[in-house]
């Protein structure tokens, strides 16, 4: 007979996403989800101790002379499975965290609980593409691309306008399309590429070098700037190194203020739970709400379009 903890673990496994703060590391942040749960499953309402039988003297008065012993059975808990002597019935969990965020970066962040673990390694599996937002200064240059590095260069940047940075973006989109057709290992000119290209699974065949597959400026007021970039196998500090590859090619320097990821396959920050309902009864409406629009939605891959994928014309259409 499963006891309360145990039916109430077995409704949260799953997948669901927090919003990891800055300047919090990642195993920080699972290691509070993972004690949050732990309270929420030993503060399950207790099963009822067993009951054994014992034998037990009967009591008798003094003044009676002894004729013997003389036995009761008497129905007793047994104490020995009792949670004060066994301990918390969960003393450990499997909490799984999906891509990573170092420590200076925040956003949606990706975890899995129980048999969670094996959906959350297929999803991977599955090339899903990362929304990231980036602040972005120009001006100054660090020895690691953040600007809370040592600086290493200053520059001017009255020269930069936002026309010059969209050109600079359109080159950086060109040459990753390049190179998401490299490692896709699909010939270009065929009808399999065009039908991959349609329904979205063109993509690189296993682990790839990092690839933007989507880049904008979304708000330009120098020296500040912000961008929004979709990408595969990306890191947080590649992210920032191409904030500060965008400075050098608008002749100038470039610092990455914040990395924000907002998107994480199926999950974005309107799923995310904030630090105040890191909770067992969140985290489980969560988990349920997760697999509530996975029978109702069919969660479809971005798709990732070229213009050289073009289809077939027919010759009767010439």
């Amino acid at each position: 007979m499963t006891t309360p903890a145990v039916r109430m673990f077995q409704r949260l496994e799953g997948l669901f996403c927090v919003y990891k703060p800055p300047g919090v590391h990642w195993k920080l942040t699972r290691d509070s989800i993972e004690t949050n749960l732990l309270k929420g499953l030993n503060a399950a309402p207790a099963q009822p101790l067993p009951q054994e039988v014992r034998f037990l003297e009967q009591p008798s008065s003094k003044a009676e002379a002894p004729k013997g012993l003389t036995l009761s059975a008497t129905s007793l808990p047994v104490l020995s499975k009792h949670h004060l002597v066994t301990g918390p019935e969960f003393q450990r969990i499997p909490v799984g965290v999906g891509h990573r965020l170092d420590a200076f970066s925040s956003g949606v962040l990706v975890l899995a609980v129980g048999n969670g673990n094996k959906t959350l390694q297929d999803l991977y599996k599955s090339q899903v593409t990362r929304d990231y937002t980036l602040e972005g200064e120009f001006g100054t240059a660090t020895d690691d691309f953040s600007h809370t590095g040592r600086v290493v260069e200053r520059s001017t940047y009255g020269h930069i306008t936002q026309d010059k940075l969209e050109r600079v973006l359109a080159m950086l989109q060109g040459a990753n399309n390049k190179a998401l057709l490299m490692y896709s290992n699909v010939d270009m000119r065929s009808q399999e590429a065009y039908e991959m290209a349609v329904q979205g699974v063109l993509g690189p065949e296993g682990k790839s070098a990092p690839i933007l597959t989507d880049l904008r400026c979304i708000h330009f007021e120098p020296p500040n700037f912000t961008l929004e970039v979709r990408c595969l196998n990306e890191t947080q500090k590649y992210l920032r190194k191409v904030v500060h590859e965008i400075g050098l090619e608008l002749r100038s320097t470039a610092v990455c203020k914040g990395v924000r990821r907002t998107r994480d396959g199926p999950f974005s920050l309107q799923d995310a739970l904030t630090h105040h309902h890191w909770t067992a009864s969140d985290v489980m409406g969560a988990i349920r709400q997760y697999h509530t629009s996975k029978k109702n939605k069919k969660h479809s891959p971005a798709q990732i379009k070229d213009p050289r994928l073009q289809p077939p014309v027919s010759q009767s259409a010439k």
